[in-house]
């Protein structure tokens, strides 16, 4: 688990964990007086030990030590700050690599601080993508059965109808059957996928995206008997009992599908990272800055991040157990 922004509520969220028992052996990336100086603050207790010395106990957390650079205050985020805050990813990023970690859950960033220290950064999902060399990173969010997929995540509206095309719509597709066999463990995916204009379009006039290229994109799958529907009106295939019939809907842009996701269920949202060859889970929510040493905190998010990301590790354990199995003669 990294920390995220240092003076948000990243390191909060870790101590709050820890005064609970915790499900796995969770590492926590950064820096160890910072993680001290905070829970004093909370009035919570902990004790912090050594990642490899890990003692499996209430009120202690198992740190992985990245320095900061100058002290965090609380709601004051510091450029100074910024490089920790990616060393912190990294070193996760590594670790699940090299096979030392199997899933890491990350905490809130500031990416105005981290661009503003003069590293451009857009998101987890493509820092993590440029860091493992992934084909296409797409963003999912989770809040129970719902999930929500993307084509396009943090671009500005007037550029999404250019990135809407054929290719770029199998590929994400083809990334969402994939992961979810191979993370969620969902052998027989069921997908709808959204129209990007409204009404799908009303057979082109009202755009020709639909026709165009994402038809074309779903009728690959189709053809080869998967379960892949649309294009779906946007404002349709969210109604209640509908988004049972479906493992994941999948949404041309970021406000389209995720406004409704939050909707339902803010409390226990998670992101996730597919497209790359680790597991990552995020809670989904921003660093709360006037929250951060002086509040409590919902834990729903990262709760449900972290639980998801044992569920996931689990499920690709699992998968690699019965082809080590069905392998042998």
């Amino acid at each position: 688990m990294t920390l995220g922004e240092p003076a948000g509520i990243g390191p909060d969220i870790a101590i709050r964990l820890a005064q609970s028992s915790i499900h796995c052996r969770l590492a926590v990336i950064g820096d160890p007086e910072l993680l001290e100086t905070r829970a004093a603050q909370l009035g919570l207790p902990i004790t912090l030990d050594e990642w490899r010395q890990q003692i499996a106990e209430t009120q202690r957390l198992a740190v992985v030590a990245e320095p900061l650079r100058r002290p965090a205050n609380p709601g004051r985020p510091d450029t100074q700050n910024a490089a920790h805050v990616l060393r912190c990813l990294d070193r996760a990023i590594d670790g699940c690599m090299a096979g030392e970690f199997d899933a890491m859950v990350t905490g809130p960033v500031h990416k105005g601080i981290i661009n503003e220290a003069g590293t451009g950064f857009t998101g987890h999902t493509e820092y993590i993508s440029e860091r493992t060399c992934g084909d296409l990173p797409v963003m999912l969010l989770a809040s129970g059965t719902l999930r929500v997929a993307l084509v396009t995540t943090h671009v500005a509206l007037s550029e999404v109808s250019v990135l809407i095309t054929r290719e770029r719509v199998e590929r994400v597709i083809r990334v969402l059957i994939d992961d979810l066999r191979d993370k969620f463990g969902i052998t027989r995916p069921r997908i709808a996928v959204c129209g990007l204009n409204p009404h799908a379009g009303e057979q082109g006039h009202l755009g020709r995206e639909e026709i165009e290229e994402i038809t074309p994109a779903i009728e690959v799958f189709r053809k080869s008997g998967i379960q892949v529907s649309g294009p779906h009106p946007a404002d349709t295939v969210f109604l209640p009992g509908d988004t049972d019939r479906y493992d994941v809907i999948l949404a041309m842009y970021h406000d389209q599908g995720l406004p409704v996701l939050k909707y339902r269920g803010f409390s226990d949202a998670v992101n996730v990272t597919l497209g790359v060859p680790l597991i990552r889970t995020s809670v989904d929510h921003g660093t709360a800055l006037e929250l951060a040493g002086r509040a409590d905190i919902d834990l729903g998010s990262a709760r449900a991040a972290l639980d998801l990301a044992i569920s996931l590790a689990q499920n690709r354990m699992d998968k690699q157990a019965r082809l080590g199995r069905d392998k042998k003669p």
